[in-house]
């Protein structure tokens, strides 16, 4: 499977790009938050990666914010919703206002999404309310100052196996710490606290 992709941004469009990757150009799709927030063709881009494999296709998704992979990740878990509809909603509302909505049960704001009936957006909100963090809306507008290596960190933790939510909080205690000077002391720190 395809997580990451790093390259050069050959072309764009509101909801595709082709990046290039050691001569090979991949196609993918994006919402148009992602399109709006893109560096100038020719530049090089990073894009966080779900790919989705069916007998017929195997299409990618790509996002510059890790929260906004999670929350489209969430989304495709609703019964009705695939990833086509996932990024049209994601090109709909701001990561951050979408959840706002789910979690407070806003049928009136959800459904004025293209391709969102009344049906669809009361599924998102039984079956995605519980499920999403209040951090989803924070964490969107905050990625940018978490660096590189943080996310290294978290990525790490998450995989094996904590709460994403326990683990950017051990991380967060960790960096107060002062421990943000090498991925190990960050990564180290933030285990111990995790399991206290």
């Amino acid at each position: 499977m395809i997580a990451h992709l790093r390259g050069t941004l050959l072309f764009k469009h509101p909801n595709q790009v082709v990046v290039e990757t050691f001569g090979v150009g991949y196609e993918v799709n994006i919402s148009v938050p992602t399109f709006s927030e893109l560096p100038a063709n020719g530049s090089e881009v990073a894009l966080h990666i779900y790919t989705h494999v069916r007998e017929d296709l195997i299409a990618l998704y790509g996002f510059l914010r890790p929260a906004e992979k999670q929350l489209f990740e969430k989304l495709i878990t609703v019964s009705g919703i695939g990833p086509k509809l996932a990024i049209t909603i994601l090109s709909g509302m701001a990561a951050n206002e979408l959840a706002g909505a789910i979690r407070g049960n806003d049928l009136a704001r959800l459904t004025k999404i293209p391709g969102i009936g009344k049906k669809t957006a009361e599924r998102m909100v039984l079956e995605l309310r519980d499920k999403l963090p209040e951090a989803v809306g924070t964490a969107a507008s905050t990625v940018p100052a978490i660096s590189a290596m943080e996310e290294d960190v978290l990525s790490a933790l998450v995989n094996l196996g904590y709460q994403r939510a326990a683990a950017e909080k051990a991380l967060a205690s960790a960096v107060k710490n002062g421990k943000s000077g090498s991925f190990d002391a960050m990564f180290r720190e933030a285990l111990a606290g995790l399991s206290k």
